[in-house]
């Protein structure tokens, strides 16, 4: 019987999945962050031999699928999908390396109609548009380079200077003065400023805050702005690849994902439905019901020319395995 190995690379952490053509997972792993923008191609394999192995139970020697579906946060160009799809096909996994942003894992896990928008928010923000004629409407998604506001990070360094602008006048009040520093176990803003300059604190941890914004956000006006902010990013995102693809009007599914979307409180996902709606009344906004890793093994099962009845045994199948995996958690 064929089998695909399925991929959804993050930057926090990685799920493998290896999936009988009749929908059947043979195993599952989960591990750390393989996205190779952060650990690199040679990192990115390393992850993902180790989790083969744990998967199937045995080293991997050789082929060991007919189809290998890699969707991984960080690859966002057609040579970085080119660079990671040679280094797994050199280590002969599989017949058929298929490699793209894990922004189509969100899409084809929300859906079954194979075709809408997705947008991922977790450490980054992301997004692909994808028309029922099959083309594609994808960004960049570097970071500031590229126009890009949203992440995890994001959202959680416009909540710290927030804070050091509320504690020095220079800004409005806001709870957030306190509550910031409250979450790294200092007093102020400005004590918070001198433990990460000083590399006490690392920066990256900023990409904490986002609950502490969206807690906030409830009676706080600061932290609210943050968060319509994000919503107006998603909002962008979203209307461009609809307008990119010619769908005005059309019945189009947005699919959020990622954790910083699936985490959000009422209040972020009324506003992007809110603005999603001033671009068509048609939009569909939902938060995608099922984990990314759903939407790669369906992806690879689609490679595979599996039936219907398999597709849906491989949803069921490989959403519960995802939701009793063990190791990083999930977020």
């Amino acid at each position: 019987m064929k089998r695909g190995i399925a991929v959804d690379g993050g930057n926090s952490k990685t799920d493998l999945a290896v999936v009988a053509e009749n929908g059947e997972v043979l195993g599952f792993a989960r591990g750390p962050a393989s996205s190779p923008h952060h650990v690199g191609i040679e990192g990115a394999i390393d992850v993902l031999a180790a989790l083969l192995e744990e998967a199937l139970g045995e080293p991997p020697s050789g082929r060991v699928a007919d189809v290998a579906e890699l969707l991984m946060a960080g690859v966002d160009f057609p040579a970085e999908e080119e660079e990671l799809r040679a280094a797994v096909a050199a280590r002969g996994w599989a017949d058929e390396i298929r490699v793209g942003n894990d922004t189509y894992a969100v899409l084809r896990a929300g859906t079954e109609r194979g075709w809408g928008v997705a947008v991922v928010c977790g450490a980054g923000i992301n997004c692909v548009g994808v028309a029922p004629d099959g083309r594609h409407a994808r960004f960049p998604a570097i970071g500031p380079t590229t126009g890009d506001w949203g992440g995890g990070f994001d959202v959680g360094l416009a909540a710290t200077s927030a804070a050091a602008r509320s504690e020095d006048g220079r800004g409005p009040h806001t709870s957030l003065e306190r509550l910031v520093p409250a979450h790294f176990g200092v007093d102020t803003p400005s004590k918070l400023a001198d433990e990460i300059h000083r590399g006490a604190i690392p920066m990256s941890r900023l990409g904490e805050l986002p609950p502490v914004v969206f807690a906030a956000a409830r009676d706080d006006a600061v932290a609210a702005g943050i968060v319509e902010r994000l919503a107006a990013e998603v909002v962008a995102l979203s209307r461009v690849a609809i307008e990119r693809l010619g769908l005005r009007g059309e019945h189009v599914e947005v699919l959020l994902g990622g954790g910083l979307l699936q985490a959000g409180d009422g209040r972020l996902l009324d506003a992007i439905q809110a603005g999603m709606r001033e671009v068509s009344a048609s939009i569909e906004v939902h938060r995608s019901s099922s984990p990314p890793i759903v939407g790669a093994a369906l992806l690879a099962l689609d490679a595979l020319g599996a039936p219907p009845e398999a597709l849906a045994r491989a949803r069921e199948a490989t959403a519960n395995a995802a939701s009793t995996a063990k190791g990083v958690p999930v977020g």
